[in-house]
């Protein structure tokens, strides 16, 4: 071990107790190790509730969304087909976005309704917590000879407003009628089934009905509102998007989900970065303590630093004396802040017992996404920090006169 480190070490040591550290140096880690606990656990929650919310939303919207400029697409089979040959496309959905309001005999809501083709890959959302949408949907057609109505999912948040269940009866009233009639039309449904997605937004707007029997509903027979594409990967969807668009032309817009969703994220992200650089002024706190506390240490230690000079040591080896204690009780903070941190996620992953209000904040429980990366970034900024409080006490040790160390030492 090199001199400078085993004599950082001994300084570390309390005179009146044989422990590892004194009192005020235990409180110096204690503080380091509270500030990395928090950084740790706040950014991990950030880090879950944007990796959530990205799950969610590409979940229930598309990729990458294409729609014609001003009236419905006539011809989405020549267009799926075109958007289909660029490298990347896995696929191309047709989909008829309207508004309508719902109503049963408990309530009445607004609602969009958004009809998609069963029989070709749609959103992957969970109906009734064990079947996919496009299961649902395939069970929803309408069947004359066994007088059967056609079926729509709801969200959970929609089904409570109206109070129905799976099977009850629900009414679609079409605000301005078909065929351009000022008359509102109602048609009769049931509810095929009821998906939760987390998300207010979703649950309480969202509906899904089948492709065809919105098409004779709101007479666009071949018709369609746009085609919702997905793509290999999702962190590709600005390139893809651009070149959908050589591909197809001017007369369509194109938009990916990040630009739909841009200032949704834009914000988490400086959320994120302002709870850094809030919780980051906790270790700087204990950073002031680490500080204090090797100036203390420096003035105790006047004379041993003097006989240290005198007896060969330069200002370099003093000054890393006392540079290596307080990145010790950094590195000791850090560790132990860290571990803490990363077993409290681990808890708040297994055991999500803190609720959120679905309204204000998206979700209804507090996610966690653990990052080891995050981990190490936080680790080598308080690690920064505690170097930086060092520098003032090594310096000043340093800077003593042997002489005069020894005569008031």
């Amino acid at each position: 071990m090199p001199l400078t480190w085993f004599l950082g070490l001994r300084y570390l040591q309390s005179k009146q107790k044989k422990s590892f550290i004194s009192l005020i140096t235990l409180l110096s880690v204690m503080g380091i190790a509270l500030g990395v606990m928090a950084l740790v656990v706040v950014i991990a929650v950030m880090t879950g509730f944007e990796s959530e919310l990205q799950r969610r939303i590409l979940s229930m919207n598309s990729h990458i969304l294409v729609m014609p400029g001003s009236a419905p697409l006539t011809d989405a089979d020549s267009l799926i087909t075109t958007i289909e040959s660029v490298p990347g496309v896995e696929s191309a959905i047709p989909f008829i976005y309207a508004q309508v309001m719902l109503r049963s005999a408990h309530g009445v809501t607004g609602s969009v309704i958004k009809a998609l083709d069963p029989e070709k890959s749609g959103p992957q959302i969970a109906v009734m917590g064990d079947r996919m949408l496009a299961d649902v949907l395939k069970d929803a057609a309408p069947n004359p000879s066994e007088k059967k109505i056609p079926g729509l999912v709801i969200g959970k948040v929609t089904a409570k407003t109206l109070q129905v269940d799976v099977g009850d009866p629900i009414f679609l009233i079409f605000p301005m009628g078909q065929g351009g009639s000022q008359l509102p039309d109602v048609k009769r449904f049931s509810v095929a089934g009821i998906f939760e997605m987390g998300i207010n937004e979703y649950d309480g707007i969202i509906s899904f009905a089948r492709l065809d029997v919105i098409q004779d509903l709101v007479e666009m027979p071949g018709e369609v509102t746009g085609i919702q594409v997905e793509v290999a990967d999702i962190y590709k969807a600005p390139q893809m998007t651009e070149a959908i668009t050589q591909k197809t032309g001017t007369g369509f817009w194109v938009r990916d989900w990040i630009q739909m969703n841009q200032s949704l994220f834009s914000m988490l992200r400086l959320q994120k970065t302002v709870m850094f650089i809030i919780l980051t002024m906790i270790v700087l706190v204990a950073a002031f303590n680490i500080a204090s506390t090797l100036i203390m240490m420096v003035m105790e230690k006047t004379k041993d630093i003097a006989i240290l000079t005198t007896m060969g040591a330069t200002r370099r080896h003093i000054r890393q004396i006392f540079i290596f204690e307080g990145l010790v009780i950094g590195f000791i903070g850090s560790l132990i802040g860290g571990c803490l941190g990363v077993i409290l996620c681990g808890i708040l992953r297994k055991y999500p017992f803190i609720h959120l209000p679905g309204d204000v904040y998206f979700l209804t429980t507090l996610p966690v996404s653990f990052n080891i990366m995050d981990v190490m970034t936080i680790a080598l900024c308080t690690m920064l920090i505690c170097f930086l409080a060092t520098v003032y006490p090594a310096v000043s040790a340093s800077s003593l006169d042997p002489v005069e160390g020894i005569r008031y030492g």
